[in-house]
């Protein structure tokens, strides 16, 4: 096995010396630099990340915090996520909230334990809630923002966060935590500019949990977007973020009598056809169905699911960097919103001629 002992006889310098060149290389001389990597590489020598790391005092690992693990939307993100950290060095430590805003500051500092930042995905906690959990820690929000609040941001600053790796600025200061989010309100105009041209003028909501940021997004978006299309738009209720929330939402559907219904997310769009199909309505015939976010699920049921497609992939990866670049004593962007695409498959068509009875 080649130790650090073998990576310095090698390049003709000291221990020390190849552990500032392999941990903190903008400290040593490039060309002493040049020579400890091609010696390390050469021997094919790899530094005990973690070893090197507890010495600094930071772990090499990241944090990520996610509603529910089981929803094809997150397992995305967070296979996205842990492929970029483990890329550029850093392990990814998991926790599910199960949908449970009570529990997230909890699992906020159990991760901020053991982890030099944090990912925290969907959350589903209040603005104060989330902005005190967050306070001192050097962290990212994935399809959330949160405002300015200038309470904590004083909190912050009091707490010594700067000390801690966080700044006020980061914990919730003049420029907020950073943020990267999809454009839920345009996914919402390209679902609604696809079922007017298809003659639908009578559009059901099926809408996820009130603590959805996104899901808040996207109702606003579609209640915008109506306007401006002169459609009405049918609250069919809130409903749960899964499969049997779809099937419960479409009953709500057929008896509201709109030729169109767009879910929250995915998993409720595909419960939605589900129960549609058990009460022989056809789909699009009599009714058509949008989803959101575009899961692998929604190409493999029949009719195979329109939806918004939000780059799930990019979103986590985005998360990472810019997590990074805040470790890295970078100034990151306070927030990012990435485009979305509608994805028009068999599950919408025409507006039925007739009544929808």
């Amino acid at each position: 096995m080649v130790t650090v002992h073998d990576v310095a006889r090698a390049a003709g310098v000291s221990i020390s010396t190849v552990s500032r060149a392999l941990t903190a290389p903008e400290r040593v001389a490039a060309a002493t630099r040049d020579r400890v990597t091609r010696a390390a590489a050469e021997l094919g020598y790899r530094p005990n990340v973690a070893a090197s790391g507890l010495r600094m005092g930071r772990t090499h690992a990241v944090g990520l915090l996610v509603p529910d693990l089981e929803n094809p939307y997150f397992a995305s993100v967070t296979k996205s996520v842990q492929a970029r950290a483990r890329a550029e060095g850093y392990e990814v430590f998991v926790a599910d909230s199960d949908e449970d805003p009570d529990v997230e500051p909890e699992l906020i500092g159990a991760l901020a334990a053991r982890t030099d930042g944090l990912i925290v995905a969907s959350p589903r906690s209040g603005e104060a809630e989330l902005s005190a959990a967050l306070v001192g820690l050097t962290a990212v929000l994935a399809s959330r923002e949160l405002p300015e609040i200038a309470a904590f941001a004083g909190a912050a600053e009091g707490d010594g966060a700067a000390e801690s790796g966080g700044s006020a600025e980061g914990a919730a200061g003049a420029r907020g935590i950073p943020s990267v989010a999809v454009d839920d309100a345009d996914g919402a105009a390209q679902v609604l500019g696809h079922l007017h041209a298809l003659g639908h003028r009578s559009v059901g909501v099926a809408a996820g949990p009130p603590s959805s940021w996104s899901g808040r997004r996207r109702l606003a978006g579609l209640v915008d977007a109506a306007a401006r299309w002169d459609l009405d738009l049918v609250r069919l209720g809130t409903f749960q973020p899964y499969f049997a929330g779809g099937t419960r939402a479409a009953d709500h559907a057929v008896a509201s009598g709109v030729t169109a219904v767009v879910a929250f997310n995915d998993l409720m769009a595909l419960g939605i056809l589900s129960r549609l199909r058990e009460r022989g309505v056809d789909v699009p015939g009599r009714m058509s169905v949008v989803g959101f976010d575009d899961v692998q699920l929604a190409t493999l049921v029949s009719p195979a699911l329109t939806t918004v497609r939000a780059p799930l992939a990019r979103l986590g990866r985005r998360a990472v960097d810019l997590l990074l670049a805040r470790l890295r004593g970078g100034d990151p962007p306070a927030g990012v919103q990435l485009p979305v695409e509608l994805m028009i498959r068999g599950s919408s068509g025409p507006a039925p001629a007739g009544p929808v009875s």
